[in-house]
């Protein structure tokens, strides 16, 4: 077995590595992103113009921010000591795995900085910053100004930390990152709420990846004793109330779940529903695991999935069709509930006026995932093969 590369080339690793390490910069050139893409040339330059790859932004195996070219000028200059933030996503759940990943630093600093400098995801976004990225930030160390250069600026002194959290193999986070969060994030939140909750999606809408049956599977848990959260209609600090006061915790997988994690205690058991089929489920599932100290029980019960009719395949924007009975026997076989067995599944009216309530009623934009098709092509041909052995076996027998 080789040993991992902890080298800025290499992905951070929770491992350590320069993960876990500090570079500060005298002069430093931030350059942020001329245009959007997944990929895009952005990050930091030393004062010579060289490469600070420890500056980048990585997902899974490779960055997303690349070396760019020297601007050819430099108008701005921001005095004073600033710690690095990388990427500002304005996208929630990003943000909460991409844009903190290095505020890990704020708890091993040998001197306080002066605020913490970003980089916009998306150019025309320029330097907005959004109320629940300020409120995060608050949460972690009060009052440090945050600032985005959508232009390139000099900075008199930037501490550039690793990146400590992320998606990929770093969504188990590094131990100081972890550390910090713990140690620091919500601390003087107290815990405020009812003892069971669903974490929901059933409002955001079904084209921003919701669950169709879901409003079906929260009037089955209210009857449990469980309240419905719905997160985005809070701020972070009565989100993360909730959080911390909840004894029983189950969610549609999504954003809200890696904020869940940051707070979420070995003794409050996690349930996750799955929303689709994803690599990102395995990821999430992570998070939680390592950040809470308990493996989350993870419900794969898709009666299919429908899908964007332009792109057939399980993305952020398909949605799936939950098959209820199979989800209210697995949170009672794991003590979320007493009794799953009256779980019943939408009927065929019920999932076609559900669609009708959700605007997608005859919208041919969405079809069902060919992958859930031939899956289920395969079982009515494996249950017409098991019938016929059976009846061969009958009249052999006879």
């Amino acid at each position: 077995m080789t040993e991992p590369d902890f080298g800025p080339e290499h992905q951070p690793l929770p491992e350590g590595g320069w993960s876990e390490s500090m570079t500060t910069l005298q002069n430093a050139v931030v350059v942020p992103p001329l245009e959007s893409g997944f990929v895009q040339p952005a990050g930091v330059l030393h004062a010579d113009g060289s490469y600070c790859p420890e500056a980048a932004m990585w997902r899974k195996f490779r960055p997303l921010t690349t070396e760019p070219s020297a601007p050819d000028t430099v108008e701005e200059t921001l005095p004073g000591r600033w710690l690095w933030g990388g990427v500002l996503w304005q996208h929630f759940g990003h943000f909460l795995v991409e844009s903190t990943a290095r505020l890990w630093a704020l708890a091993n600093l040998d001197k306080p900085v002066d605020g913490i400098l970003f980089i916009p995801k998306r150019p025309k976004v320029g330097e907005e910053v959004r109320g629940f990225q300020k409120e995060f930030v608050h949460l972690m160390k009060p009052d440090l100004p945050i600032r985005v250069s959508a232009k390139p600026a000099r900075v008199e002194e930037l501490v550039v930390p690793g990146q400590g959290f992320g998606l990929g193999k770093i969504i188990a986070g590094t131990p100081k990152f972890r550390d910090a969060i713990h140690a620091d994030f919500a601390r003087d939140v107290q815990p405020d709420g009812p003892e069971k909750i669903y974490i929901s999606r059933s409002k955001l809408g079904l084209a921003k990846g919701g669950l169709l049956g879901e409003e079906r599977m929260e009037q089955y848990l209210q009857a449990e004793g469980y309240e419905i959260f719905h997160p985005q209609e809070h701020n972070l600090t009565t989100q993360l109330a909730r959080y911390k006061a909840a004894r029983k915790v189950v969610a549609a997988d999504g954003s809200a779940l890696h904020l869940f994690a940051m707070v979420g205690k070995p003794d409050q058991p996690v349930a996750m529903v799955l929303r689709r089929q994803s690599d990102a489920n395995n990821l999430l599932a992570r998070n939680v695991a390592h950040f809470c100290g308990s493996t989350p029980l993870v419900i794969g019960a898709l009666r299919t999935e429908w899908v964007p009719r332009h792109k057939q395949k399980s993305s952020r924007l398909s949605f799936g069709e939950l098959d209820h009975p199979v989800i209210g026997r697995a949170l009672s076989d794991h003590g979320f509930i007493s009794n799953g067995d009256n779980w019943a599944p939408l009927t065929e009216e019920e999932r076609k006026q559900t669609l009708v309530d959700k605007g997608l009623g005859g919208d041919d934009r969405f079809v069902e995932s060919p992958a859930f098709v031939k899956a289920r092509i395969r079982e009515i041909r494996r249950m017409r093969r098991e019938r016929r052995a059976a009846r061969d076996a009958d009249q052999a027998a006879e």
